[in-house]
């Protein structure tokens, strides 16, 4: 059965992620969106506007050892440029099922979270960096459906908390991208989008998202010490495993099947459940690494009220966020607006709207 001994999302050293293709009819179907989404010779107006809202996409991969038994999309991975990326996955729509589902795959999907109809979205799972512990919280796919219309503003700006404040900059950031993409879908008639999530990406460090050349990384680690623990994986949505840290240099880059080939015997071992959500800290000299829970008071706290409470106001425009389409294996073509993704990032958006006005 898939999701046993899957591997999931491979991080690469170049920048991208392997992402695994599922079986049919999820697989070819998600390789079909990305390859007529990303035709070279597209010319179709609507699709390449929808580009800007997803992955990158750069054809699939396969490793050495399997060339026929594993076929992977490679997609840009749109963690990369940040130092401590904070990540949360939303699943849009007021379906999880798509038009050709079976009553009893309906009636699972719906017995997961029953007010998705009602609310239109569905917190999969998160993980936010904390400034003073310089450590990750993570909540998987249970904390979104214990999520009610009365904690659902509570549960949402959680992911927006950094320990000490609420980082309103990166939520201001965030609502402007998510108009965008709802700007989109409202113009377009094209595609309707079914189990389709947002990923949501803001930089949790007090330092500039690009300055990474000296992590120490997992992709290292795990080529000069074996395989990793499960703690050094991160799964969102079921399917996105992503490290915490990317490699550099290409001497990582050739031995990338080498990681390949560990990774997955680590999965066929190890892997216990698809929900959870777990993540590893590396040890990394950021400047808040030393400072206790103890020591952030007098001076310290006054310079992160600088930093996080009273941002300039063209700070909340600059932050470093992403926000991006993914999961496209229940994507079909249509002659009418998508109206469950259209209401769903409506009552998003109105969540959004609502926190940062808080």
């Amino acid at each position: 059965m898939y999701g046993k001994d899957k591997v999931g999302i491979l991080q690469h050293p170049d920048g991208t992620v392997l992402k695994q293709l599922q079986p049919p009819p999820r697989g070819p179907r998600e390789l079909e969106f990305y390859t007529t989404v990303y035709a070279a010779d597209c010319a179709d107006a609507v699709l390449l506007e929808l580009r800007k809202h997803l992955p990158r996409y750069y054809g699939v991969w396969s490793p050495p050892s399997a060339p026929n038994a594993d076929v992977y999309l490679k997609l840009e991975d749109v963690t990369h440029k940040f130092n401590k990326p904070c990540i949360m996955d939303v699943k849009i729509g007021r379906k999880s099922y798509d038009p050709f589902a079976s009553s009893e795959k309906i009636q699972q999907q719906v017995s997961k979270y029953p007010l998705m109809e009602e609310i239109g979205f569905l917190v999969l799972g998160m993980r936010v960096y904390h400034l003073h512990s310089d450590s990750y919280e993570t909540q998987n796919q249970h904390y979104g459906r214990g999520l009610t219309k009365e904690t659902l503003k509570e549960g949402v700006s959680k992911f927006f908390h950094n320990g000490f404040c609420l980082r309103k900059d990166a939520i201001a950031a965030s609502i402007q991208k998510v108009e965008k993409i709802l700007q989109w879908f409202e113009n377009q008639k094209q595609l309707n989008f079914y189990a389709s999530s947002l990923l949501f990406v803001y930089e949790g460090s007090s330092q500039p998202a690009t300055t990474k050349a000296n992590d120490r990384t997992l992709a290292g680690r795990f080529l000069s010490k074996g395989p990793l623990s499960d703690a050094d994986v991160l799964e969102c949505n079921n399917n996105l495993h992503l490290f915490s840290s990317q490699a550099n240099g290409t001497a990582v880059g050739k031995s990338f099947s080498k990681a390949y080939s560990r990774h997955r015997k680590l999965y066929a071992r190890k892997h216990q459940s698809q929900t959870s959500l777990k993540v590893e800290t590396l040890e990394q000299d950021n400047g808040w690494k030393s400072m206790s829970q103890e020591h952030l008071n007098g001076n310290v706290f006054s310079q992160l009220e600088k930093v996080f409470y009273h941002l300039p106001a063209g700070r909340q425009e600059s932050a470093e966020v992403e926000v991006r389409m993914i999961d496209f294996a229940h994507v079909f073509p249509s002659n009418t607006v998508d109206e469950g993704y259209v209401y769903g990032l409506k009552h998003l958006l109105a969540v959004l709207r609502s926190i940062l006005d808080s």
